[in-house]
Parts: structure tokens; sequence; C-alpha cells
């Protein structure tokens, strides 16, 4: 059965992030807030709980999870050498509603879908998923919704699209915002926004002249 934890309630959020950090060691799923839409996560390094977080979606292995981290140290540790671009776009939007898909270090034993060695990556605002994500390290975490469904925006928004599927559902009451982060790919010659967000393409192209916008 599964777990909801109220947030706001300073006497039950170290209570709930205890317990979610719990399950996701033991391969279980968790809803989290963040600053852009809720998240459904997993550990990064458990395949069989990646799989099970792509089945509660009903989404395929052709999209990658995107992962959550709480430090400059623990991207550190996934990415042997960060862009020029990307350091300076998580050196302006950091922690916020940047994603960058860059190439992670080649040794980590994971399996996130078809990711041809890339990593999508970000760190959050929101400060109860910085405290999840330092308990449990990188997390992959998609938006807590069924794939062609509307995003979550609120705990209960999750639950019901979501269900028995997660283990513990953390409430930190409204997300941040209704729009899901930008996913912007280093990995080529010229930066690209892969997913149109949160964030204002002018505001990036001050930090990053050259980058590109598909049509």
């Amino acid at each position: 059965m599964s777990r909801v934890f109220d947030c706001t309630k300073p006497d039950e959020r170290e209570v709930a992030l205890e317990e979610a950090a719990a399950a996701v060691r033991s391969g279980e799923l968790v809803v989290l807030p963040t600053d852009t839409v809720y998240g459904v996560g997993a550990d990064a390094f458990l395949p069989a709980a990646v799989e099970a977080l792509l089945a509660a979606k009903g989404r395929d292995r052709s999209m990658p999870v995107p992962v959550l981290v709480s430090s400059p140290a623990m991207l550190d540790a996934l990415v042997d050498k960060m862009p020029d671009t990307a350091a300076a776009l998580t050196q302006v939007f950091w922690p916020g509603a940047l994603t960058l898909v860059v190439r992670h270090t080649a040794h980590l034993v994971w399996d996130l879908g078809d990711s041809r060695g890339t990593v999508a990556v970000r760190m959050p605002a929101d400060e109860l998923a910085q405290d999840l994500i330092s308990r449990t390290g990188p997390l992959a975490v998609s938006s807590a919704n069924r794939t062609g469904h509307d995003a979550a925006t609120t705990a209960m928004d999750a639950r019901l699209q979501l269900g028995a599927a997660v283990a513990v559902y953390l409430d930190g009451g409204s997300s941040g915002g209704s729009v899901a982060s930008t996913i912007i790919d280093v990995t080529g010659e010229r930066p690209r926004v892969l997913r149109a967000g949160a964030l204002d393409i002018d505001k990036l192209r001050d930090v990053v002249p050259d980058l590109e916008v598909e049509s």
C-alpha cells in the first residue's frame, strides 16, 4: 500500500524523507515535488527500479529517464568533463528548471533506457527534492504522470495517475510551476534545445549565443 506524507508539516517531513529514502534503496518508486512539476523517482543505479518507473508511466525505453542531482560533487561523479557551454549554463540556471543532456562517465553501471552514452541531468531548486537526493544519491526522475497525460502539479494529481505503483508520496503542496524543464543537448558542436520549457530562450541565449532552437 502506498504511504502518503504531508511534508508541509515539520514534524512529518523528517519521517517522510527517511521513508522515501528507504523505499528508493529497496528499489521502490517515490513521488516528490520539484520546482517545475511533480516527479516520480527511482534509484538510478537499479535497472529493475528504472524499469518499474517506465512501466508505471506506460513509457518505453526510447525515452531515457533523466537524473536529478543535489550538488556539484554528485554531478562530477556522473560526468567526466562538462563542456564549457554546459558549465556556463549551470552557473546561471542551476539549481533550476534546466536539464542538460551530457555524456556520462563510461564506467557507470546503470540502465536508464536507450541513452547511447548520454544522460539528461538536472539540479532542482526544490528544497525537499534536494534533501531526498542528498540521502539517496542520483535519482532517476521523470514527470509523475502517465505518458500522454497532463503533468502532475500536486501529489494528488500524481496519485490519481500512478496509484499503487508508487510506494511513497511526498506531498509538498503545489509544485513550483506547471511547465516542465527546458532540455538542452550539449553533446554536439552547438548546444541545441530538445524541449522548450520553463526557461526563456532569450535568457538562455544571453549565456549561450549560438543556442539552436528547432522550429
